[in-house]
């Protein structure tokens, strides 16, 4: 009777990162019983405990640990493998999970979905909109689009367009007050404010002619919300200024919804970056970096 030695490898890992064997069961299609079957047949091949079982939740023994780090380890070749045959093909199938922000994905990078699928229709998308970072692991993801410095040493990060944040606000929210002149006119100002993201900062700095300052948030006067999307809604009702990515406010700064604020004065590049984790991309991954690419290099052709 065959072993599925890399079956079992597998729902360990799986297993141990998401701390419980039902939990790993339903990601791997087993139920609780067979799942656990497995992992009791595995520890008797090995001669060696890797979980110690409590009611809540599994705990990795010292020999667990140690064969989870090995597990790692022959699994991603095996994965690496695998996709190193994928992209030698000529075409483009499967699924792709991506993260991005929330207001970027929903009002650019889906209608860039729709033209790839167009272009490669054996392909369908995950796609995870959040404006805090994913974990890569845990959520399965293959590509995240994310403005700013990455901060995750382990990833891989490729560098596709330059990126300001610009103080912008509806031209509504302007009907009898005065637009700011230099920062500090902003002190007289609502703002609204996106909760949590990375690379956001309470204190923004701005800088023209070599000359530096920095305006603090008023928390306290701020419509505040931890989805970037929600953030631009209430900027186009005009509820205050918003400090945004260049990238997520151009259709609506070209449409004239929105106006950018002190645009003579710079703020601190906030580059977008693909974060990716795989050093052999399957072909379907590498096709859309590429064209994800080109859109960002013909957006900033349209704007200059």
């Amino acid at each position: 009777m065959a072993y599925d030695r890399l079956g079992d490898m597998r729902l360990f890992a799986c297993a141990a990162e998401l701390g419980g064997l039902s939990a790993a069961g339903r990601k791997l299609g087993l139920s609780p019983a067979a799942a656990s079957a497995r992992i009791q047949k595995l520890e008797q091949a090995l001669q060696a405990r890797l979980f110690e079982r409590t009611t809540r939740r599994l705990r990795l023994t010292d020999e667990g640990r140690l064969y989870l780090e090995h597990c790692r380890v022959a699994l991603q070749a095996v994965d690496d493998a695998e996709a190193a045959l994928q992209a030698r093909r000529d075409t483009a199938r499967g699924k792709i999970r991506i993260a991005a922000t929330s207001d970027f994905g929903r009002h650019t990078l889906c209608r860039w979905l729709d033209d790839f699928a167009r272009l490669h229709p054996d392909v369908s998308f995950g796609l995870t909109l959040s404006d805090a970072y994913s974990d890569f692991l845990h959520d399965e993801i293959d590509l995240a689009i994310r403005f700013g410095r990455p901060r995750d040493s382990s990833l891989h990060a490729r560098r596709l367009a330059p990126n300001r944040r610009v103080l912008c606000a509806a031209p509504a929210y302007f009907d009898g007050i005065a637009r700011p002149r230099v920062p500090a006119d902003l002190a007289a100002h609502r703002f609204v404010t996106l909760l949590g993201a990375p690379g956001m900062a309470e204190e923004i700095t701005l800088q023209r002619d070599g000359v530096r300052t920095a305006f603090r948030l008023p928390a306290q006067q701020a419509w505040e919300s931890n989805d970037g999307a929600v953030v631009r809604d209430w900027l186009l009702a005009g509820k205050g200024i918003g400090y945004k990515s260049q990238w997520d406010v151009a259709d609506d700064v070209a449409a004239g919804r929105l106006e950018v604020l002190l645009p003579e004065w710079e703020t601190p590049a906030a580059h977008v970056h693909a974060l990716f984790h795989r050093r052999l991309m399957p072909m379907r991954v590498r096709l859309l970096l590429e064209f994800l690419a080109g859109r960002f290099t013909q957006r900033l052709g349209q704007a200059r």
